[in-house]
């Protein structure tokens, strides 16, 4: 074991859990220069924080003793920002003082407040809670916190941000003075450092995070998908990877809420993680996960904040991330404590510029590629039925016995086909998906007094290319025109959706009385007439037609940006066309 001395308690719990190298936390708060003080300390999701400051204030509380005394007014207090988290702390920090004697006591909201007030009232010597509960405690004189010598602030940036400023404060303006204080945190932001002025003394600053570097024990993909089709693209990711535990994140409950039923639906053991639910609820969910009775687990960002789940090797971004915290706090789910991970972004092609944008802030490399496909997943699914323990393991006696009697019955052969039906039906059906194979850049060069708004050379431009090539477009025409209130703003967007294509696959939009004509490009046209087709849309029917014709107006240049002519100019032979006078199409 490569550990600094420590407790010869903490020494025996961390080898009975095969703890032999510690991480790079452990280690830096285990230095000569750290024992006693107060410490400010930022490490990346999974590093052992918890087991950490477990070992951090182990001198503080047991000096040269491996065992506590009598249990009284607690000597140490963490704060955590979730229930789950404060659970998970709570069973790290009872098998690592396992062999003390200590008695740890969880405050956290939800659970029955009259059982804590006993444990509290029988004495304890760790208290582990959220802040609420923790206040609420306080308040009604529950917990004395009179002989504290040590606070911890878990996750301290989160708490921040989810509101906690004002209990956090309470909670630490009524503890004793002379104590320490350790702050842990992901990042050291500016109302962080703050905190660490005001209730901190001569802190040691301990910086494990590697700037401007992904996880490496992460392997991130972008994954290209239609915008109609994230539920059974989750399907195809969870069939291709085939992990033991699973995290799917979306954006809010009413979309875990479907498709938490949509995987349920398809036969996936799956669990919904949401802050509707009830603390009983979570904790079943949770435990399911852990015991392999389950193996997906679908939930917000709010309700997965500081899980710790086994084995958790896949974590898939149903709805992006808003920003790289988030994306950085998601992923970190896997690939801890040195174990290896997969990312999945899935990114509709209606929001790729995000997703790149959202990568590049956090410094991220993904590998991006369309969805497996299911023809791709029934190539793996006979892979590992080939490579099935179940094909290799020695039969018992009664097993080939069976055997003999089914040979003896059937041919080899149905046999073999017998077990493959028994497989294959076990296993969920992987979802068709639209080919989503991006058709070649085309990008605009604009001036830099252009950015930011359209103008009338953007605007025709792509109409006059396409006049100039009618061989790189086929035409389209839509049942509605004029005269039912057919108007860009909203002709547009319907095509993107209806075809599974973007703006820059759209070329000319004309606008007649009772239909409207469009161009679409080439390089896209299967995949468009396809998702027409699957969309299941009746009232507005597409369908190829012959072009639109041009005028000689519609292809003039535009005017210069800011010129604005008189009343009739526009009309007048030679003279540039009015900005405003724009034909209703061009609008698009």
């Amino acid at each position: 074991m490569n550990f600094p001395p420590i407790n010869p308690a903490l020494t025996r719990a961390l080898i009975a859990r095969d703890y032999i190298e510690p991480t790079q936390v452990q280690s830096a708060v285990l230095e000569p220069d750290a024992i006693g003080r107060d410490l400010l300390v930022s490490a990346q999701t999974g590093s052992g924080k918890t087991v950490a400051y477990g070992l951090a204030f182990a001198s503080t509380l047991l000096g040269e003793a491996e065992q506590f005394g009598r249990a009284g007014a607690p000597l140490a207090l963490i704060v955590a920002p979730t229930r789950e988290l404060a659970m998970q702390v709570h069973g790290e920090l009872s098998w690592l003082y396992g062999q003390t004697g200590a008695r740890i006591v969880s405050c956290i909201g939800g659970m029955d407040a009259r059982q804590e007030q006993r444990a509290l009232a029988a004495g304890c010597h760790i208290v582990v809670g959220t802040p609420g509960r923790l206040r609420d405690h306080l308040e009604r004189g529950r917990l004395d916190i009179s002989a504290l010598s040590v606070v911890v602030l878990d996750e301290a940036d989160e708490m921040l941000d989810l509101g906690f400023r004002e209990d956090l404060e309470f909670i630490l303006d009524a503890t004793p003075t002379e104590r320490r204080t350790l702050l842990f945190s992901a990042t050291i932001a500016r109302d962080i450092a703050a905190l660490a002025r005001r209730y901190q003394r001569d802190a040691l600053r301990i910086d494990t995070l590697v700037r401007n570097q992904a996880h490496g024990d992460i392997e991130y993909r972008a994954i290209r998908i239609a915008p109609s089709e994230t539920e059974r693209a989750v399907v195809n990711v969870l069939r291709f990877f085939e992990s033991r535990a699973t995290l799917v994140f979306c954006a809010t409950r009413d979309a875990v809420r479907r498709l938490h039923a949509n995987l349920l639906e398809r036969g996936f053991a799956a669990v919904a993680l949401s802050g509707e639910l009830s603390q009983h609820e979570r904790t079943q969910a949770l435990q399911s996960l852990r015991d392999g009775r389950a193996r997906i687990c679908v939930a917000t960002d709010v309700a997965a904040r500081g899980l710790d789940l086994p084995d958790l090797g896949l974590v898939i971004h149903a709805d992006l991330p808003t920003n790289k915290e988030t994306l950085t706090h998601r992923s970190g789910r896997t690939g801890r404590a040195g174990r290896k991970g997969i990312c999945v972004l899935l990114v509709p092609h209606s929001k790729r510029r995000r997703a790149e944008l959202l990568l590049a802030s956090a410094n991220i490399d993904a590998a991006w590629s369309g969805a497996p496909t299911a023809a791709e997943i029934r190539a793996l699914d006979q892979e590992r039925l080939l490579s099935d323990p179940i094909l290799t393991e020695a039969a018992s006696e009664e097993d080939l016995a069976l055997a003999r009697t089914l040979l003896a019955r059937s041919t080899a052969e149905e046999v073999a086909a017998a077990l493959i039906r028994v497989h294959r039906s076990r296993l969920p059906v992987p979802a068709d998906l639209l080919d989503t194979t991006p058709a070649p850049e085309r990008r605009e060069e604009r001036r830099p007094d252009q950015r930011g708004y359209k103008t009338a050379e953007r605007e025709l431009a792509p109409l006059r290319e396409k006049h100039e090539r009618p061989e790189n477009t086929v035409w389209f025409r839509m049942n509605v025109g004029r005269q039912g209130n057919a108007d860009p703003k909203w002709i547009l967007p319907l095509i993107c959706r209806l075809g599974n294509v973007t703006k820059q696959d759209i070329g000319a939009i004309r606008i007649f009385d009772t239909e409207t004509k469009f161009e679409i490009s080439q390089t896209v046209l299967p995949g468009f007439t396809e998702a027409v087709r699957l969309s299941g849309e009746t009232e507005i029917q597409i369908e190829p037609t012959t072009p639109a014709g041009y005028t000689p107006r519609q292809l003039a240049k535009p005017p210069a940006r800011h010129a604005k002519p008189a009343r009739g100019a526009y009309e007048k032979p030679g003279a540039r066309p009015y900005k405003a006078a724009k034909p209703r199409w061009a609008k698009a």
